[in-house]
């Protein structure tokens, strides 16, 4: 994903990276662009993937079918200047995090794209990121995607196998809550502090969301359903599962150095695709990826990341959406999923790539993302689920976030997850249901 921005208080201004002029024409006063020329947002995310878009944008230019003009912000303040920004002021093509889709789009920040890239496209794009970048509201899909996200556990097999403890060889066989609670005593008999779990509790801001709903979708909820909570994100089989997990707090490495893993101080990882890299650099043979434990409805992951939209205000949308096929196409892709490892969001690089093909390390993130449970309610059936897509997820991601770590924390499960549903649900009412009621 690398979906870990964190929350900043204004927005940074905007760091100019790359400046193409159109080809002559008049300024159509839209921050000085051509009538040959579009502007675009994007994040300035790790060095890999800066590299690999300035690289499209180039090859894009050099076609002479228009120029786009390339301007980067700070990853940590990338979200915030979106969503500071008004309508009239964003550029023809921005970059947003995917769970922002539906919020964007009911703030006039972002058009429908049915009409503006082309089928081809469409068709190529994984079901996962076409069900996180579909609104349930208007059945209108608002981005396109380069890369997805996934979840999983990454084992030490070396750690795994001096303790005798058997592991999941992939989706079907995942471990239960109970079998999971069973390998940490196991590791933690063994272990000079009993600290044998990493959850990267040193990430912040949306990690706490992404990396934990999968525990509520495990035990068989949505936790909003029809713009309400309560009922839901407070269930008895949520509270449940997220006291259980609160209980395995005791075998958790703070990890406040981010080396847990890769020091051998825990035999497993709780986190996503994008530290397969640094993983296997370092444990090699040893790295195993397995499923996230089932908490009674299967085994879940998150999904969706970045995606690329369209600003209604945009003066030139056509070029804008040959830009988008371009972006999407099958060299870009490639080109920008192996500068980050992130699972391919279209169904030719998947299939062939050397990581999430079918005999790939990472395959069973791309069978994952393959399962997704869409917009419904998760089954046994399906995996990966795209975080609630409605205006009201910048709320919802803040309460989850903090009721579920306030009771991994010591507090009260019930209370803190009923407080969480009360803020949601008023949030709707506050804002007549976004229009979706």
């Amino acid at each position: 994903m690398r979906s870990k921005l964190v929350a900043a208080a204004l927005a940074a201004p905007l760091l100019v990276l790359a400046a193409c002029s159109g080809a002559g024409g008049d300024s159509n006063g839209d921050g000085g662009a051509t009538a040959d020329e579009i502007t675009v947002w994007a994040h300035q995310g790790q060095e890999a993937e800066v590299d690999a878009l300035q690289q499209a944008i180039d090859e894009f230019n050099a076609l002479g079918e228009g120029a786009v003009s390339l301007q980067f912000v700070p990853e940590a303040d990338y979200t915030s200047t979106v969503t500071t920004t008004s309508p009239d002021d964003l550029p023809d093509v921005l970059e947003f995090d995917g769970p922002m889709m539906a919020s964007l789009a009911y703030a006039g920040k972002l058009a429908p794209l049915g009409d503006v890239v082309s089928a081809d496209t469409v068709e190529n794009q994984t079901e996962s990121v076409l069900a996180q970048n579909t609104s349930p509201a208007d059945g209108e899909l608002y981005g396109v995607s380069q890369f997805d996200a996934s979840l999983g556990v990454y084992g030490n097999r070396a750690l795994l196998e001096a303790a005798g403890v058997e592991y999941p060889a992939g989706l079907d066989d995942a471990w239960t809550a109970e079998e999971f609670e069973a390998a940490l005593e196991t590791l933690a008999a063994q272990d000079d502090d009993g600290k044998v779990l990493d959850i990267k509790e040193n990430y912040g801001a949306e990690w706490p969301t992404y990396g934990f709903l999968p525990v509520a979708w495990s035990a068989g909820e949505r936790i909003v359903v029809d713009g309400a909570a309560d009922g839901h994100l407070n269930s008895p089989a949520v509270v449940e599962a997220v006291e259980r997990f609160a209980g395995w707090r005791q075998y958790t490495d703070p990890n406040t150095d981010d080396a847990a893993f890769v020091d051998g101080r825990v035999a497993l990882s709780w986190v996503g695709h994008w530290v397969y890299n640094t993983y296997a650099e370092v444990l090699g043979e040893d790295l195993v990826v397995l499923p996230l434990p089932d908490f009674g409805s299967g085994p879940k992951s998150g999904q969706g990341s970045w995606a690329w939209g369209v600003s209604p205000e945009s003066d030139n949308p056509e070029l804008a959406g040959r830009f988008l096929d371009f972006l999407t196409a099958d060299e870009a892709v490639a080109a920008m999923t192996e500068a980050n490892a992130a699972p391919p969001a279209t169904t030719t690089v998947t299939e062939s790539s050397t990581l999430y093909g079918p005999d790939g390390p990472l395959a069973i993130f791309a069978e994952s993302l393959a399962r997704t449970c869409g917009d419904a309610a998760p089954t046994a059936d399906c995996v990966a689920a795209p975080r609630p897509i409605t205006p009201a997820y910048p709320v919802i991601s803040q309460q989850f976030s903090e009721a579920f770590f306030g009771a991994y924390e010591g507090g009260d499960a019930q209370e803190l997850l009923d407080q969480a549903a009360r803020t949601i649900d008023l949030d709707f009412q506050d804002n007549d249901g976004y229009g979706q009621g």
